[in-house]
Order: structure tokens, then C-alpha cells, then sequence
């Protein structure tokens, strides 16, 4: 990988006075993806977006413009590199693991970027081998922060593989609070049967997660319209949405999942009778010995 990518990020990876040099890495490629343009319809021209500068409308060049904080309304101080360089903090070029967690107890709404974190050059590849299976031995999650993108991260790592893999975490003041969302819903239990019920639904579909889980099926669809249209071909009808009025009784559909669905209760059936029990019932009973005089 780092053959065909420049790091994002380099710097050293410490624990206590153990260090070695780390680079990471973006794990996520978007080469794949499909990439669209705008486009004016009259003319089939590609659309092209103009930086104007708000008061004279001039055309200007963005590597020639530097970023501005707005201290009061339209009324900006200028920063340069120079300056962000100054504001540079230990955790700009080290990562310190200054606290190990159980990867469980960090909620997965927190995980944000995935990096993958490497030995920056042969001398520091003894010592990532070694936090990388004591942390894996631990069987715990390093937290430690980071300043990247101008702002400094919380985030978590774990081994992965031969490697260690590095996760930004989300700050919990840029997160909703769930309660504005689930603090209507209803608070009792529900039906312990349709539970149970929902329950063995959950155990008969658990499987091995696999990778091909998460593949893009809404991708693989419109690249199907798309080489519809360049073939002139007809395109593919999309798919029928679930109708939402289709109201059905819990109950009937947990166990219809099931393939429990009830059948119409019928009156009992009568066993039927072999030919050996209906002779029996049919021949007089043999009246009873008398028990032999002693």
C-alpha cells in the first residue's frame, strides 16, 4: 500500500518510553466509485464551478488564497502555514497510548475514519511487532489522540492482522443526542412470546460475517441503467417498494418467518382402528376362570 499512496500522516507511535516511527495510511480507496460531473442539458457541457472573490467578483486561483477566521461579522485575521505550524502540540507529531480500554466498551457510533498504521522504515519494525502483539495479547483497544486535519483527534487502536489498524473517533459534543430521537418511544416490554419468537428469527439467520456483506448493490444497479443507456437498450424496471400500508398481525408474521404459520384449528380426528381392536370389540368378552379348588 504505501507504494501506491502517500501517508496522511507521519509521526511516532509511543507507549510509555518504547517509541518507533509510524506512517498512516487512508484504508478507504474510492477509486471505485462512481463519479458524476454537472451538466448543462442545452448544450452537454461540463459544468465548471468558479472561485469569485464576494466583493469585486473577480476569477481568482485557489492556490492563491489562505484561510481566515471571522472574528467579527466579514472581518477576517489571516492565517498562513506559518502560523498553524506554531500551534503545533506534542500530539501533532506523537501518538501516545497513555490508556488501554475493552474494545466493548467503546460504543460503535464513536468510530469514524478507518487508517491503516505502518512502520515508517526498517528500524522501527521490531518495536511495532511488539505493541502490536502486546495489545493484542491484552486484548484491548489503545486510545490515544491525534492532530490531524488541523484539529486534534481521539482515536482508537487495535491490531489488524500482521498490522495495527487507527480509528477517529467522533467527539460527543458533534453528535445528536439519541434521547431528542428516542426519548418518545415506548419505554414497556414487550410480548415475551413475539420476543422469543423474534429471538430464534435472530439465531437461525446468524452467520460468519464476510466482507461481501457490505457491498454496494445500489451501485451495481445504476451501473446496470447506465450501460442500458449507452447501449440504447431498455431500461431495467426499478424494483417494487414494499407497500407501507400492508399492515399484518405481529404474531401471524413472526411465526409465518418461522415457517410456523397456524393452521385452521380442525375438530380432533378419531384414531382409527385396526382390524385386531375391532374384533376384539366385536367378540363377547371369555367369562373368567374360576380359580383352581386347593
Amino acid at each position: 500500500m504505501a507504494e501506491h499512496q502517500h501517508p496522511i500522516w507521519r509521526g511516532h507511535l509511543r507507549l510509555a518510553l518504547v517509541s518507533c516511527p509510524v506512517a498512516l495510511y487512508s484504508a478507504r480507496q474510492a477509486s471505485g466509485e462512481l463519479h458524476f460531473h454537472l451538466i448543462n442539458p442545452k448544450t452537454g457541457n461540463r459544468v465548471r464551478m468558479v472561485t469569485l472573490d464576494a466583493g469585486t467578483e473577480e476569477e481568482l486561483r485557489r492556490s492563491d488564497l489562505v484561510k481566515g477566521y471571522e472574528f467579527k461579522k466579514d472581518t477576517y485575521v489571516l492565517l498562513e502555514d506559518a502560523d498553524f505550524e506554531r500551534a503545533k502540540i506534542d500530539s501533532s507529531t506523537v501518538l501516545t497510548l497513555d490508556k488501554f480500554v475493552p474494545a466493548e466498551a467503546i460504543d460503535p457510533i464513536y468510530y469514524d475514519a478507518a487508517y491503516y498504521m505502518v512502520p515508517d522504515g526498517e528500524a522501527g519494525e521490531d518495536v511495532y511487532a511488539v505493541l502490536r502483539e502486546a495489545i493484542g495479547k491484552a486484548g484491548k483497544v489503545g486510545l490515544a489522540r491525534l492532530v490531524i486535519a488541523r484539529r486534534e483527534r481521539s482515536v482508537a487502536i487495535m491490531p489488524l492482522g500482521r498490522g495495527l489498524v487507527l480509528h477517529t473517533l467522533n467527539d460527543p459534543k458533534e453528535l445528536h443526542e439519541p434521547e431528542e430521537l428516542f426519548g418518545g418511544l415506548h419505554g414497556g416490554k414487550p410480548d415475551a412470546a413475539m420476543v422469543r419468537l423474534a429471538t430464534q428469527l435472530v439465531d437461525r439467520q446468524t452467520q460468519r460475517f464476510e466482507p461481501a456483506d457490505m457491498e454496494d448493490r445500489y451501485e451495481a444497479r445504476l451501473r446496470e441503467v447506465i450501460e442500458a443507456k449507452l447501449r440504447g437498450e431498455e431500461e431495467p424496471e426499478p424494483e417494487e417498494e414494499p407497500r407501507r400500508d400492508n399492515v399484518i398481525d405481529l404474531m401471524t408474521a413472526l411465526k409465518r418467518s418461522l415457517g410456523e404459520e397456524e393452521k385452521p384449528t380442525k375438530p380432533a380426528a378419531r384414531k382409527a382402528k385396526t382390524p385386531a381392536a375391532a374384533a376384539r370389540k366385536a367378540k363377547p368378552a371369555a367369562p373368567k376362570r374360576r380359580a383352581a379348588a386347593r
